[in-house]
């Protein structure tokens, strides 16, 4: 049987864990110049591991983070980190950019694993504090989405890509010992197929306007964020810039204030106006990427825009993740699947617009395409606000 709650040591670990093993996703993002020169490639060419990992990602949670309610969570993710380090390993082997491409794939589908540890953390902690678990966790994500382009571009500068891939898949192998050894067995909530499952996860997205609402919300905030951080790489390495990849690597610190922002949103979020955390959060978004387009050839408006992208994003998932996450205790994880597999395409989306942006308009072109979608997506969120409004985080019969 499952515990009833998680202790504060049981949530740190997990959110240290989710941090490690989400890593796997963007370490490429600093090394693109590099990967690019080593296979005499365009910095736009080399840019596509970023989208096929984020690909791979959306793969691996619309086909893998349903059978956390059909399988024993603990095996499953041990499993999947296995799988994810001989992916890593083929990465830094790679003989050309189509195997590494391939990896790539292989790395998101595999790396899904904190998206089975949140909704075994949600199901761990009692309904009063769920919001803060959540938020505590997604702080220990970003914590390792952001260490990990500083790590990597560290080490691609310093010893080459390759490397950085080998040391990741180190890390997964130390995790695998530390998972079997403090995670908690589960029990199964869902006694039907794969077929079923995958079923009610298509049932689910079309009946529940929570979870809908939620999942195109975070989509679209994801998808600029993606487009932000992939550019940003290309910005920085040019003129006037000129920076190394160790040097863009350490301008990801800027957004551990996102880190600190998290718990502080998810206990907001086991309040009543969780809408208004939204709100705010889209709004912060649209202000990071205008003060991004007056960025010039200085960096205060970069770094602190980069701090308020982070941040805004924060407060868009960790609210939402709280929604849904109170809905129905026995789908989370299929909840969990539909809300961040529309995520993960959103940012791979977005990372290829802000490829495309960047082709056609340079650094303005992105801020000014992103700003627009980050007003489209206000626009469906207030076209949406009073149903949302009404459910808060009350179940949706």
């Amino acid at each position: 049987m499952e515990r009833k709650q998680l202790g504060k040591g049981d949530t740190a670990f997990m959110a240290a864990c989710t941090g490690l093993i989400v890593a796997n996703i963007y370490y490429c993002q600093p090394l693109i110049v590099l990967i690019g020169k080593e296979f005499g490639l365009h910095e736009s060419i080399a840019g596509r591991v970023t989208y096929l990992t984020q690909i791979g990602y959306a793969l691996g949670l619309l086909l893998l983070v349903p059978l956390g309610d059909i399988l024993e969570r603990r095996k499953q993710i041990i499993v999947t980190t296995a799988i994810s380090v001989l992916a890593l390993l083929l990465a830094a082997k790679a003989p050309s950019f189509l195997v590494l491409q391939i990896a790539s794939v292989l790395i998101g589908i595999s790396s899904v694993v904190p998206q089975l540890i949140l909704p075994l953390a949600a199901s761990l902690t009692a309904d009063n504090k769920r919001g803060s678990t959540i938020g505590t966790i997604m702080g220990g994500l970003l914590v390792g989405i952001l260490a990990s382009r500083s790590l990597s571009g560290a080490v691609g500068s310093l010893y080459g890509w390759r490397e950085m891939y080998l040391i990741a898949a180190g890390i997964c192998v130390v995790l695998l010992g530390l998972m079997w050894w403090r995670f908690p067995k589960s029990e199964p909530a869902f006694n039907g197929n794969y077929g079923q499952l995958m079923r009610s996860v298509a049932h689910y997205a079309v009946t529940q306007p929570a979870l809908r609402q939620a999942a195109i919300t975070n989509a679209l905030s994801f998808a600029v964020v993606s487009a932000f951080w992939v550019t940003m790489v290309l910005f920085l390495s040019a003129a006037p810039f000129n920076y190394e990849s160790f040097e863009i690597g350490f301008f990801a610190l800027a957004g551990a204030a996102g880190a600190l922002a998290a718990p502080l949103v998810g206990k907001i979020s086991d309040g009543r106006d969780t809408s208004n955390n939204i709100i705010i959060g889209l709004a912060l978004e649209l202000i990071s990427f205008i003060g991004f387009y007056f960025t010039g050839s200085g960096i205060f408006l970069l770094l602190a825009g980069i701090i308020t992208l982070d941040v805004g994003h924060q407060s868009v998932q960790v609210t939402n993740q709280t929604i849904i996450y109170s809905i129905l205790p026995e789908a989370r994880n299929r909840f969990n699947t539909v809300f961040m597999t529309s995520t993960f395409i959103g940012g791979a989306t977005g990372s290829a617009l802000g490829l495309f942006l960047w082709s056609v308009g340079n650094w303005a072109g992105v801020c000014a395409g992103c700003s627009v979608v980050v007003l489209i997506n206000i626009f469906l969120f207030f076209r949406n606000r009073s149903k949302i409004a009404k459910l808060g985080l009350r179940p949706v019969k």
